[in-house]
This record gives structure tokens, sequence and C-alpha cells, in this order.
């Protein structure tokens, strides 16, 4: 259906990589804000990060993805 297809675009969309490793690098939570992520940049505000685990497994992880990646 066309009312499928054009929701599935509206619901994906693309993100500039250094746009979000900038984001990530200084901020705690602005990533996952960027992303439209709303929760999980509530629990990394909340939790630091995810103690800083979390923190550092998404920079490895946005360094690894395509320019532009697709959310």
């Amino acid at each position: 259906h066309l009312c499928d297809r054009r929701q599935r675009q509206m619901c994906i969309r693309d993100r500039n990589k250094w746009v979000a490793f900038f984001l990530c690098l200084f901020t705690l939570c602005g990533h996952k804000f960027y992303e439209g992520k709303f929760g999980m940049g509530i629990l990394y505000l909340c939790t630091m990060g995810l103690f800083g685990i979390g923190w550092i497994i998404d920079l490895f992880t946005i360094l690894g993805k395509p320019n532009p990646y697709y959310v």
C-alpha cells in the first residue's frame, strides 16, 4: 500500500555520522536525542552514559557506521 510505504519513509531518517560522533564525544546523551531515541537519551542522562560504558561503546559504534547512516 502507498500509505504504508510513505509511513516507512517518514520513519527512516538519515543522520550525519560526524554530527553524531561529536555530540557523543562532548555530551553524554546528545547523540541519542539527535537520533530521535528520546527514551535512551533520558536513560543516558540519568545514568551518566550507562556509567560510562555505554558512552564508550557508542563512540566506537558511531565510527563504524557509514555516512550518512539511517535511524
